[in-house]
């Protein structure tokens, strides 16, 4: 369908003569194909010599696309051969001269003479075919062989004897092409002027009036060749004639035409045809030789002439795809310079000697992964120079990829897909295309284009398992390295780079956050605090992978942390109680047996497992041969049979220890006392504080030696004031002295069934309510097996002689200096308590003494 035809002007300078307008026309034809995308055919016409830059079309306004299209589609021309003639330019839609075009070099005589090439355009894909043809400028002269012809003709030639003068050879073709030949004004000759069909204009010349050698031995002319451009371009030859004698006959061919065929690809020397001319005259008049005439100055290339034999061969090389055929004459002239002329015809076979070319038009590499079933991948054409069957060009691909070929329009290819493409399985391909033409032997060639398919973020991170678990001992410092968390994905690049969160949830109450870290980067888990396993037996925490996708994709995974148990916990004693400087003792009678239960040492550990594990062990003893603890139990018993010689008082120390590695041990310190009366058992234990010493704090020491000095003062003002007071109330007081009682720890008063002593003893109890000013008050204490005195009271008690405000029960209470310790005091009160006693009470202990004391523990 012709969309456009229209004529456009331009202008050109000839550096010979002046400044013409040329008129040129341009042909516009769009065709709507059967094929992928659009394809249009423009043809332009312009003249050759055209200046750099020129403008030969309008493309976008012809194509009817806007410019803005032009460059987003990356509009590019893409061209076989002769693409260096023209260039796009993007900006303004046009296409302008890129180079210089000469028409006789770019087709020679064919005509008309026009290349092609094709625009491409992206997304989407058109292909439009554009034809450039090359319009004629008169920019050769005709020109001769030869600057100067010599001509040898008889005198006795006759008139209308013709003599060929050969041909000008004018580059140019159609109206710029040789239309005549002027022969300078003369009386004795004219030329002819012919044409082949081949359009090849050739000159003889024809004999007017006959020739006298006496009067004119020698003629000059000049023969003038004129085409018929604008302006009007010319070409002249000097004839010079040499009359001669009489020769009555010319040389005559046998044939007036000679046909040869060769093939294309014959190599130089190849014998073509023999030309044979016969002449009637005899000896020198009878001799013929043989030139080429009305020729081309490629055809002295191409063909060589015998002269004397006539055998024509090849010298040059002939291309069957530049021309099919060749046509010259041969002239055969005598010795007279009579002659004739034969024309000689070579027609070249087409060899199959070029094989296809590919050229790819457009390729859009890399794709993605997910474009959808027949997307274009490239456009190709396909190209062979041969005719026929040489010519026919199959193409392939190669099989079992997931890529098919489509074509609608002759030698046009498209690639398209023809299965879905997944870049995890095949990153990229290599799609080998291959062109064969049915020549024989058959020539092909092929391309390898090498696909590679860009990444979609369709794989979310995968771990390996769902659930991973690993084992942290207690006390971790914080910062441990935990685990390593590691997910991959199946994706490339960002769309791989996967980033570790962890979940926000809550463990025992508090955040998770709050007990372990993760790198987002690595995926190191980290712990944030020490764990301490008795408190929690194990974390469990959700880390999520996530990738670095659009969008992104992400996968969860649970790591449970098991919190290992540290032997970081010594055994703790729970009976007896051990507290600073009290102490406790049992009381084992002398009666006791093997095996007598003295007491049971009652420990625990808070670790688990084997660091819980407890063993006891005898460290040291008074007397180990006396007593044994049982390693598992801790229970205290008598190894043999207390006797008399043994000493009251033993010191037992055990050991308790757990398994862990290593080890860890507590300590227990036990008083026994082997007696069978309590009396017996006081008069050995004394106790008293054991002062504890800082040697550590130098800088206190320092600063206690100047308050040790008036403290010291002081305290020898308090001594004499104390003594004096005392010489005063020991006159009004009667002074009794009281046994030293031991003191033991306030915590440890607890008196109830569970103690120490196997039995039930009952006490009484002297205590003061103010000092020794206070009035004695007695009160009994039922059931009370645990004396407990502070160590600090050693003196007697003394009370007021004269008063005797007595409480009706039998014991009393007693408060020294007005602090709130207690004194319990054993029922059978001696002589020396007589002063806190009165008189009931030392009656009613006074026929005690034979009786057998009671036993009780210190």
């Amino acid at each position: 369908m012709v969309v456009d035809d229209r004529n456009r002007k331009r202008s050109f300078t000839n550096i010979d003569c002046y400044n013409r307008v040329l008129q040129w026309k341009v042909l516009f034809v769009m065709t709507i194909c059967a094929f992928t995308n659009v394809l249009a055919q423009i043809r332009y016409s312009v003249p050759e010599e055209l200046k750099k830059g020129s403008v030969i079309g309008n493309i976008a306004h012809d194509l009817g696309l806007d410019v803005k299209r032009m460059r987003t589609g990356r509009a590019r021309i893409v061209s076989e051969e002769n693409g260096e003639y023209t260039e796009l330019n993007t900006d303004k839609g046009t296409l302008v001269v890129k180079e210089r075009i000469d028409r006789e070099q770019l087709c020679a005589e064919i005509t008309p003479c026009s290349f092609t090439f094709e625009i491409i355009l992206d997304n989407p894909m058109e292909l439009h075919h554009i034809t450039v043809e090359i319009l004629d400028v008169n920019d050769h002269a005709p020109t001769f062989l030869k600057d100067e012809m010599n001509l040898e003709i008889s005198e006795s030639a006759t008139t209308g004897a013709r003599f060929l003068l050969g041909s000008a050879d004018d580059p140019d073709v159609g109206v710029n092409a040789l239309q005549k030949y002027i022969l300078s004004s003369n009386d004795f000759f004219i030329v002819n002027q012919h044409a082949r069909p081949g359009g090849l204009k050739y000159v003889e010349m024809v004999l007017q009036k006959p020739l006298d050698r006496e009067q004119h031995p020698r003629l000059a002319f000049t023969l003038t060749a004129v085409d018929g451009g604008t302006p009007q371009r010319s070409g002249n030859v000097k004839i010079e004639v040499t009359v001669l004698d009489v020769n009555d006959n010319a040389p005559v061919f046998n044939q007036t035409v000679y046909r040869a065929t060769i093939a294309e690809n014959s190599p130089r020397g190849t014998y073509i045809t023999t030309v044979k001319a016969s002449d009637a005259d005899s000896e020198t008049n009878g001799l013929v030789s043989y030139s080429l005439a009305n020729i081309k100055s490629t055809i002295v290339d191409i063909f060589k002439l015998d002269e004397k034999t006539g055998v024509v061969t090849l010298s040059g090389m002939v291309d069957y795809e530049k021309t099919r055929q060749f046509e010259f004459d041969i002239e055969a002239k005598d010795q007279g310079g009579l002659g004739d002329s034969a024309k000689v015809t070579v027609e070249l076979i087409d060899v199959n000697d070029n094989a296809p070319t590919i050229s790819v038009m457009s390729f859009s590499n890399p794709v993605n992964e997910n474009v959808s079933l027949g997307t274009t991948i490239a456009v190709f054409s396909i190209r062979d120079l041969d005719a026929g069957d040489n010519g026919l060009v199959i193409c392939t691909v190669n099989p079992h990829i997931t890529f098919k070929l489509q074509s609608s329009l002759r030698n046009y290819y498209t690639l398209a897909t023809d299965a879905v493409l997944d870049r995890e399985s095949v990153a990229e391909y290599n799609i080998t295309i291959t062109a064969t033409d049915s020549g024989s032997p058959g020539l092909s060639n092929k391309v390898i284009l090498n696909l590679k398919l860009s990444n979609v973020n369709d794989n979310p991170p995968r771990f390996l398992k769902n659930v991973y678990t690993t084992n942290v001992i207690e006390n971790n410092s914080p910062g441990l390295s935990i685990f390593t968390l590691s997910a991959h994905d199946a994706d490339s690049n960002q769309n791989a780079r996967i980033s570790y969160f962890l979940e926000d949830k809550t463990v025992a109450g508090s955040p998770v956050a709050s007990y372990v870290s993760v790198n987002a980067d690595s995926g190191v888990v980290y712990a944030v605090r020490s764990f301490d396993y008795e408190q929690m037996k194990n974390v469990r925490i959700s880390v999520r992978a996530q990738d670095g996708g659009s969008p992104r994709l992400s996968t969860n995974v649970i790591l449970d942390i098991i919190i290992q148990d540290q032997n970081d916990n010594a055994p703790q004693v729970l009976y007896p109680v051990q507290t600073g400087g009290s102490l406790v003792a049992e009381i084992v009678p002398r009666s006791a047996d093997v095996g007598y239960l003295v007491t049971k040492v009652v420990a625990v550990d808070v670790d688990s497992g084997q660091n819980a594990w407890l063993s006891y062990k005898l460290q040291k003893a008074t007397d180990r041969a006396l007593f044994e603890v049982g390693p598992q139990n801790g229970e205290i018993r008598t190894v043999r049979q207390v006797t008399d010689k043994d000493a009251v008082k033993q010191k037992l120390t055990v050991v308790v220890e757990d398994n862990g590695q290593p080890s860890r041990s507590a300590v227990v310190y036990i008083n026994v006392a082997v007696a069978d009366s309590f009396p017996e058992v006081l008069s050995e234990f004394n106790f008293t504080h054991e002062k504890q010493y800082n040697d550590n704090l130098t800088f206190y020491l320092v600063l206690a030696l100047a308050a040790v000095s008036f403290l010291f003062i002081t305290c020898l003002l308090v001594i004499i004031s104390v003594k004096i007071y005392r010489w005063r109330q020991s006159r009004i007081c009667y002074q009794s002295s009281l046994p030293v009682i031991p003191y033991y720890p306030p915590g440890y008063a607890d008196t109830g069934v569970t103690g120490t002593l196997p039995h039930m003893y009952n006490y009484d109890v002297c205590m003061t309510t103010d000092s020794r000013k206070s009035t004695c008050k007695y009160s009994t204490l039922s059931g009370q097996n645990v004396l407990v005195v502070d160590p600090s009271f050693t003196e007697t008690v003394q009370c007021k002689l004269g008063e005797e405000e007595f409480l009706d029960g039998p014991d009393a209470i007693f408060y020294p200096g007005g602090d709130a310790r207690r004194l319990l005091c054993s029922s059978g009160c001696n002589k020396g308590w007589s002063a806190v006693c009165g008189p009931e009470q030392r009656q009613r202990h006074s026929g005690s003494e034979g009786e057998d004391r009671p036993r009780g523990a210190l």
